[in-house]
């Protein structure tokens, strides 16, 4: 989590030197990409002279800067390159296996900032922080008591949870620290409308592949599917759907349904990802039916979640239906458009339900009942009326008033 805070602070250097002017003409005549590179060289620069060294202020690091920089030239540094290229050439590969895989293990997808250097070949490993792991807990307490009893585990047997609780805990915790960072993306937009979220973090997400670092830990482990591997295209197209929703909303600019229902229905891609997993750890061929029985109770879930959520949403400029259906149809129209997309995802639900196990559709829907009272989340048709709240037609206005 140090080098998320270091791209925050780095992120907003960025926004003060883009909002001050104080890029050349030059830069802003380059292409986009080439813009926000020299954005990010000065900050980084910006943020090395600002660093404690000994004695120094602030003015007399900007005198030293000030004379030393006219003095050097392009062949003087391509100089001061290849002698430190040829030192660490001449180095001894580390041998001693301890001090190597800790020296790898300092090293996380979000090390650089550089996408190319999020290469395989360069020891990038997959890690996790407390935080994601905290977030992620309530999702795997869900996934085992709502999951496992597809696969004939029993939730209040712990060898059934432990067995593959690491896996699944790193999992899904990975994919939360990646939401968490398109939803500073997202944010990002908020602020400033007019970067649609492209800013330095963006580039470690979009540049390069954010779940290849997880990807290569389940492929070293013998876990990796093709299945599964879809699923990270799903989320990593969800992620886009969302930014680039929010961001038409937020601008008033025109949305569109298949956009939307295409993304909640890839919001569920983690859940998705933990129960290919759990197939693939048990040894077992995937069930087909009640993959396709659960990516509609997923569809459920999401939208009721999202009513539930709705006003927070709005305030966080995230990704919910309604907000969207309300952008789409007007705040007239808008619940009653939801409502026909609910009823059909109820009658496929119920339709499914009669081919499962009568043992397994019972006690899901037992669990479904127990959630429904934990969390307000509905899991199918035969647990009451949906709720859809009033709808907030001046999105603006009302975040405005509780700020």
């Amino acid at each position: 989590m140090e080098e998320l805070r270091r791209l925050e602070k780095l992120q907003s250097v960025v926004s003060v030197i883009s909002s001050r002017g104080l890029l050349s003409s030059s830069s802003s005549s380059a292409s986009d990409l080439d813009a926000s590179t020299s954005s990010r060289f000065l900050s980084e620069l910006v943020l090395f002279l600002v660093q404690p060294c000994g004695d120094l202020n602030i003015d007399s690091k900007i005198l030293l800067v000030s004379d030393f920089i006219p003095k050097v030239s392009g062949p003087f540094l391509d100089e001061i390159s290849s002698s430190i290229q040829r030192d660490d050439e001449a180095k001894p590969l580390i041998t001693n296996s301890v001090e190597s895989q800790k020296s790898c293990a300092k090293r996380s997808f979000m090390d650089s900032a550089d996408p190319h250097t999020l290469e395989k070949d360069q020891g990038v490993v997959a890690m996790v922080g407390l935080d994601a792991m905290k977030r992620a807990n309530s999702t795997l307490e869900d996934f085992s008591r709502s999951y496992f009893m597809f696969h004939q585990l029993e939730i209040s047997e712990p060898q059934s949870i432990f067995r593959y609780l690491p896996v699944l805990s790193f999992t899904e915790s990975y994919i939360y620290q990646m939401d968490a960072l398109n939803e500073k993306i997202v944010s990002e937009s908020q602020v400033n409308s007019s970067s649609h979220g492209w800013n330095v973090e963006s580039r470690v997400l979009f540049e390069t592949d954010p779940l290849k670092p997880l990807g290569d830990v389940l492929e070293r482990e013998g876990l990796l599917t093709q299945r599964i591997q879809q699923e990270f295209k799903s989320g990593k197209e969800y992620w886009a759907l969302e930014r680039k929703l929010c961001h038409a909303l937020l601008n008033k600019n025109k949305i569109c349904v298949e956009d939307v229902m295409r993304a909640i229905h890839l919001k569920s891609f983690d859940y998705r990802v933990l129960n290919l997993l759990l197939y693939k750890l048990r040894g077992v061929e995937v069930n087909e039916l009640h993959m396709e029985f659960l990516s509609v109770s997923e569809f459920l879930v999401e939208v009721a979640d999202d009513l539930f959520d709705y006003e927070d949403d709005v305030l966080e400029n995230s990704f919910n239906v309604l907000r969207m259906f309300v952008g789409m149809f007007g705040p007239s129209n808008a619940p009653t458009e939801l409502a026909k997309r609910i009823s059909e995802a109820e009658e496929k639900y119920e339709e499914i339900m009669k081919s499962l196990d009568p043992h397994l559709s019972s006690k899901y829907q037992r669990r479904c009942e127990e959630a429904t009272k934990e969390g307000g989340k509905v899991c199918g048709p035969s647990l009451g009326t949906w709720n859809i709240p009033a709808v907030i037609s001046d999105e603006d206005a009302y975040r405005a008033a509780h700020r």
